[in-house]
């Protein structure tokens, strides 16, 4: 497939906006320098596909009682553009980040989709990103569930070189408010990348002061917010992290079970 069919055919909501700004630039550029090297050009039936797509989008948009689906592209280009916010948020680019992002798009969509998302991502992490802008577009129109899932990335990321720094904590913080995830989620989500004796009940989103009965009562919530099924509309590629998310939540109830014998 090539770069052109690939980003053409993907994208729904995220070719309008300041996400598709970003993208649009990122393109751009691809495109000068592969021009410049006899590479590829975008043809009748690519342009045609795109002018589609944003009618599509566009159609989607003026039905106000329902939210667009996000496709798998929308998600994608959503986490390629908040990966470099955060990649960059200690002011450097750790290798060991960067590897973590081309590994989880290899595992997610494959090698040759992850060629082009990385090249991609090569020419938006060059720009500045209007984080709350992208954040404000993304939290219009995408799901709850989704959402979740690029913060769990995102911590991911930021945990791929052995730590997360102060800075990036402080970003994921800011992108998880504009993103309109509430603080106990945030807590939810933050508690699995951190080894600690209270990590169970804050991914459960309780205290040690919880009844058994509310420890059962909050198991059953997390595990139907975290299961995933609620993100299968990404399709198979992003049931992984869905399902780690998932295994995260059944670990911390396991043990909260064996500490208190019930």
């Amino acid at each position: 497939m090539s770069f052109a069919k690939w980003i053409g055919g993907a994208l729904g909501w995220s070719f309008g906006g300041p996400i598709g700004a970003i993208i649009g630039l990122a393109i751009g550029s691809l495109i000068d320098g592969a021009n410049e090297q006899g590479g590829f050009l975008l043809g009748e039936g690519d342009k045609k596909g795109r002018t589609q797509q944003r009618h599509r989008t566009t159609t989607q948009r003026t039905r106000r009682q329902q939210r667009p689906q996000t496709q798998s592209g929308d998600f994608e280009v959503s986490l390629l553009i908040l990966a470099s916010v955060v990649i960059k948020a200690d002011g450097k680019q750790d290798q060991r980040e960067l590897d973590y992002v081309r590994q989880q798009f290899v595992s997610m969509y494959g090698k040759n989709r992850a060629n082009h998302a990385f090249r991609l991502f090569k020419n938006i992490s060059k720009q500045n990103i209007p984080t709350r802008k992208v954040c404000l577009q993304i939290r219009e129109m995408m799901d709850h569930a989704s959402r979740l899932q690029l913060l769990h990335f995102l911590f991911g990321i930021a945990k791929a070189d052995g730590m997360v720094t102060e800075d990036e904590v402080s970003q994921i913080y800011m992108i998880s408010g504009y993103l309109g995830i509430s603080s106990r989620d945030y807590g939810s989500i933050k508690a699995m990348f951190y080894n600690s004796s209270d990590n169970a009940y804050k991914i459960l989103e309780i205290t040690k002061s919880a009844t058994d009965e509310d420890v059962k009562k909050a198991y059953r919530k997390m595990a139907k917010k975290y299961h995933p099924d609620r993100v299968i509309h990404l399709g198979k590629e992003h049931q992984k992290g869905a399902e780690e998310k998932f295994r995260q939540v059944q670990s911390a109830y396991e043990l909260i079970q064996k500490e208190r014998g019930f």
